[in-house]
C-alpha cells in the first residue's frame, strides 16, 4: 500500500483543536485543493470523521468519483481540558504541565485528555487495518497533524 497523507487546512478557530469539530476557513479549503491538484491518482480515499477533514474528502471523492471511508480511529488526539486553548493561554496557568507534555507526551497526559499511548495504539491499529484492506493500492488519508506525526 502507498499511503499519502494530507493534513486538514486552516480552521475557523485557533488553539489545540483535538476532537473539536471545526469547519475550514476559505484559505483552508484553497490550500487543500491546491495540495491535491495534479497529485494522485488514488484508488481509495480515507478520512477522519471530523468535518475539517471529511468535508474536503467528500468534495475530492465526488470529483474523483471515489467513495470516502471515514475512520473514527484516525481523528486527532483528544487534548482534554486544553482543547480550544492556545499554547500561550495554557502557559498562563499550566506552563509546567505544557512543558512536561512537550518534553515527553507519552509520560504526561493533558488534564482529562487522551493518553498518547492510547492514541498511538488506535491510530496504528487503524493504519494496519487500512493496509490489510487495501494492500497494493494507493490510498489518500485526509487527517490531522498528530496522526501524521505518529
Amino acid at each position: 500500500m502507498i499511503l499519502d497523507l494530507l493534513r486538514h487546512g486552516e480552521t475557523e478557530q485557533g488553539g489545540l483543536r483535538g476532537s473539536l469539530d471545526d469547519a475550514l476557513t476559505d484559505q483552508g479549503w484553497a490550500r487543500m485543493r491546491s495540495a491535491v491538484a495534479g497529485a494522485g491518482p488514488w484508488q481509495v480515499l480515507v478520512s477522519s470523521p471530523l468535518q475539517r477533514c471529511a468535508r474536503f474528502a467528500d468534495e475530492l471523492g465526488a470529483h474523483l468519483n471515489l467513495p470516502v471511508c471515514r475512520v473514527p480511529a484516525l481523528q486527532e488526539l483528544h487534548f482534554g481540558d486544553w482543547e480550544g486553548r492556545s499554547a500561550a493561554q495554557i502557559m498562563q496557568d499550566q506552563a509546567d504541565a505544557l512543558g512536561q507534555f512537550w518534553a515527553d507526551p507519552y509520560a504526561f497526559t493533558p488534564p482529562n485528555g487522551e493518553p498518547v499511548h492510547a492514541f498511538a495504539a488506535r491510530v496504528l491499529a487503524a493504519v494496519e487495518g487500512l493496509y490489510q484492506q487495501h494492500a497494493g493500492k494507493r490510498v489518500l488519508l485526509v487527517t490531522h497533524g498528530g496522526v501524521m506525526r505518529l
